[in-house]
This record gives structure tokens, C-alpha cells and sequence, in this order.
């Protein structure tokens, strides 16, 4: 129930009703209620720890503690501001994705990296990567930020020619007994290319170090020699595990010690760890509310889960010159339970991406659930555009409102049903400005991405041998 504003949803709910009527439409059924505080991210009292010591086994799979990438920074800034930063980035983060796909796609699987570098936008160096995990390397902590669209697992390590700030101590080769250089022309060398879309660097003097590059979307880097240690995952060891030991890193990774990729290629740790999980993960993302925390399963028990809905599987569509990547046939979109009616959904290749935060679609596509959408929210007072997102509302006046459901619909009849905090993205912290959370790509020919912010509260199951992703509705919550 509304506590300031009692009759408000009452009057809005009768309002679509009226207006549905009116114009001679059909009633919309289904609404979800959103509370404009429930997701407004809360400051801590005080710098938090980045390290989660909460990990643990259960029935055969281990369970890693999810938090939101804020909570580990801990810094006090403008919502809004922040709010738009993190647009900015993710923008460049979409742009760097469609420009390695287009160029993977059309050189047959060599990437020509100087073509695939985005210019950082407005000199923000603000990381859109945005859930984090703690695992154990060489007998250290560390905490590093989770990205399925990503390969090389790689941490900040010294000495450093130039580092970002993180809040942990780096990581120190010389103090682990089990760190081990790899060298130059070795398999494990070449396999780098494919996980990070750059040719391993050798030098003159043989033997040398392999030495790899990584570029992200918002202008930051990670640089330095492959190696491999002890890896810890809760209290489940990876011996031997390759990594990157990044000695020129740039950007803000949000107090992170480095980033942990969970891509298809043979370096990822998915692939490293398929002898004890048989290629399976899932997560469930908690929302940006202080405290929240979610969980990474590395295995496929599914009795660990706390799903309140059953789990539909849909297939990985399979390219091989873009391997790396976790693609789905997206076959619907429908808003409010109205088939939004698209013709380019009958192509509907979408990606998968934990390191996006807003979802993409196709213009036409996007056009026709934006209309759709304003359809369905007509009454209320529209405010101006944010960034990338054009569909916004002003809703100062309002404690909760009725939304139409988002559910994003994938071949074998799988259905992502959208989170409530999902739909909406709050810009300004008195909700006079609340944007519908989808944005549009700049071309017809581009490829979708269903973002994190969609992902919320959901356990999301990725099951590489059978080649196949399911999705349940689950409150997000580490116990």
C-alpha cells in the first residue's frame, strides 16, 4: 500500500482502465506494482568491504556472494550524476561489442583490434561492469568484477607501472609459491587471442614472457604477463589456473581488484573449471539497494537454487566466428501481455551480457514496444529524455505506480519475465524523472543485448555442454 499517497494507485489503475475503454482497446491485465523507493540506491554508513568471506559448498556446487559494484566503491556523489555516468559508459560499452562483432564477423575470426578501440566519451573513466565477487588466488582475497562477456580472468599486480585505485592491496606475484610466468610461444600463450581480441606481445629476448592487452568499452585497459596460480573458488581449488597479471591497468573499476571472465573461450574460468562443474553457472543479480547480495552457483544442482518460478531453457545459438559470446533467438517481446507486432523479430539474434546494464534492441523493434509501452502509460505527466533513454515520466507525485510487465520471449518457449525493478530507471532521487530501462540501437543490423538491469532478481542458468540458458523468477538474496 501507498503510505503517503493512498488513493494514488487506485485512481491510476482506474485511469488505464478508463482510458482503455475510452479508445476502444482492450483492458491491460497485466501490471506490477512499483514502489519509486524500493531501488534508489542508499549510501552505507561508512566505507564498506569489498571482500566477502560468505562463500560456501552446498550439496556439490559452490556458491559465491554477489553484490552490486557500488557497494564496493563506496562513494558519496549526485544521483543523477552518477546515473548518467553510468549511461555514458554503457553506451561505450555497447559501442566497443557491436564493433568487435562486426569486425570478428567480417575477417572470419581475426579481429583487427585497431579498428575495435572506442574513444573514451566526455573523459569519464566510471566502469559499467557491474556485479562482484571474492575468490582466492595464491592464497589472497580478492575481489573482482563479474562479466560474461568476457574471457581472461586477470587481477592488478605488482610491481605496477600504472594502476587505478582498488581497495585491496594488489596482488604480489613474488609472496605466492605457486605463481608461474607463462612464456612465449607456448599453447597457453597462443590461447590468448581468442580471449582477449589481441595477438599475444612477445619480446626479442627468448624466453620472454607472454604479455596480453585488453580494451573495454569506456577507454579502460588492462595490460601485463599472462601467468598461472592456485585459484580458490569459496572453498572449491582451481590448480593451475591461467590469468592475466595486469602491471598497466587503467579505469575505474569501482574499488575492484580486477575482472573475472565467465565467456565461452578456453581461458574463461568456466572452461578452466569444467572438470569439477561440467561447464555449468548460474547467478542471480540483487538490485542496487545497500546490502543487497546475490549469488554465483558454479555448478548445476539446481536444488541450491531459490527459484519461485520453474526454470524454461531456450538454446544458445552457436556462431563460430563469435564463439566467445552467449547468443539466443529472441522470438517475442510483450508488454502489459499485448504481442508487440515487429517484423524484424523473426531475426531476432540477441546476446546475453552481464556487463551491460541497459538492454538494446533493434530500432524498429524498439520503436514498436516504445509505442506499446506509452500506450499502456498514458495518463501520466512525461518528462524529457535522459541520455539514451527517450521514454520517461515524471513521477514526483507518486509513492507507487501500476506498470505494465516486460516479458522477453526465446525460442522453446523460454520467458524472461522482467523484474518490476527492472522496467524503470530512476533518474533523478525524487522520481521526477523515471525512464522506461530499454534503450535503441543505432542500426537495423546491429545485435541486441539483453543488459543486467533486465537481469535482476533472476536466476539465470548457463549450461555450456548442453548449450542451453534457462531463466527463473527468484528474489536475489545470499543466506
Amino acid at each position: 500500500m501507498v503510505d503517503a499517497l493512498p488513493l494514488f494507485p487506485l485512481m491510476l489503475s482506474l485511469l488505464f482502465l478508463y482510458l482503455s475503454i475510452a479508445n476502444g482497446v482492450h483492458c491491460y491485465e497485466e501490471k506490477k506494482v512499483l514502489s519509486l523507493q524500493s531501488f534508489q540506491w542508499k549510501q552505507q554508513n561508512g566505507t564498506p568491504s569489498c571482500i566477502s568471506r560468505k562463500s560456501r559448498r552446498e550439496n556439490g556446487a559452490t556458491i559465491l556472494e554477489m553484490k552490486h559494484r557500488d557497494y564496493c566503491s563506496g562513494k558519496i556523489i549526485d544521483w543523477s550524476e552518477k546515473q548518467q555516468k553510468r549511461l555514458i559508459l554503457d553506451n561505450s560499452h555497447v559501442k566497443l561489442l557491436q564493433s568487435r562483432i562486426r569486425n570478428k564477423a567480417a575477417s572470419g575470426g581475426v579481429e583487427d583490434v585497431s579498428k575495435a578501440q572506442i574513444p573514451l566519451t566526455s573523459g569519464i573513466e566510471l566502469e559499467t561492469l557491474n556485479y562482484i565477487v571474492t575468490i582466492g588466488l595464491g592464497g589472497r582475497n580478492m575481489t573482482v568484477i563479474v562479466d560474461t562477456g568476457s574471457d581472461l580472468t586477470w587481477v592488478q599486480c605488482q610491481p605496477c607501472n600504472s594502476c587505478y585505485n582498488q581497495k585491496e592491496p594488489l596482488f604480489n606475484p613474488s609472496a605466492s609459491s605457486s605463481y608461474q610466468s607463462i612464456l612465449c610461444n607456448s599453447p597457453a600463450c597462443r590461447s590468448i587471442q581468442s580471449a582477449s581480441w589481441n595477438s599475444p606481445l612477445c619480446g626479442s629476448n627468448q624466453p620472454s614472457s607472454c604479455n596480453y592487452v585488453v580494451n573495454y568499452g569506456d577507454g579502460s585497459y588492462t595490460k601485463g604477463e599472462l601467468a598461472r596460480d592456485h585459484l580458490n573458488l569459496g572453498a572449491t581449488p582451481v590448480n593451475d589456473f591461467l590469468f592475466g597479471c595486469g602491471r598497466n591497468n587503467k579505469g575505474l573499476f569501482g574499488g575492484a581488484s580486477g575482472l573475472m571472465g565467465l565467456g565461452r573461450s578456453d581461458v574463461s574460468v568456466i572452461s578452466q573449471s569444467s572438470a569439477l562443474f561440467g561447464g555449468v553457472f548460474s547467478y542471480c543479480l540483487p538490485s542496487t539497494e545497500a546490502g543487497a547480495s546475490g549469488s554465483l552457483v558454479m555448478g548445476g544442482d539446481s536444488s541450491v537454487f531459490k527459484n519461485s518460478t520453474p526454470i524454461s531453457y531456450t538454446r544458445m545459438v552457436q556462431n563460430p566466428q563469435l564463439s566467445n559470446f552467449y547468443f539466443l533467438n529472441l522470438t517475442g517481446i510483450s508488454i502489459g501481455g499485448v504481442a508487440v507486432q515487429a517484423p524484424s523479430l523473426a531475426h531476432g539474434r540477441i546476446l546475453i551480457d552481464s556487463g551491460t546494464v541497459i538492454s538494446r534492441l533493434a530500432p524498429s523493434v524498439y520503436q514498436a514496444v516504445k509505442a506499446e509501452f506509452l500506450k499502456q502509460m498514458s495518463g501520466l505527466p512525461p518528462a524529457p529524455g535522459f541520455s539514451i533513454l527517450d521514454t520517461c515520466f515524471n513521477l514526483s507525485g507518486y509513492s507507487e505506480v501500476n506498470i505494465p510487465t516486460l516479458k522477453l520471449h526465446f525460442e522453446g518457449n523460454a520467458e524472461l519475465n522482467v523484474d518490476v525493478t527492472g522496467i524503470l530507471y530512476v533518474v533523478k532521487s525524487d522520481a521526477s524523472q523515471v525512464c522506461f530501462a530499454v534503450a535503441s540501437l543505432s542500426y537495423e543490423d546491429e545485435v541486441g543485448i539483453v543488459g543486467n538491469y533486465q537481469q535482476k532478481n533472476q536466476r539465470v542458468v548457463y549450461d555450456i555442454k548442453q548449450s542451453e540458458l534457462g531463466f527463473a523468477g527468484e528474489t536475489c538474496s545470499f543466506i
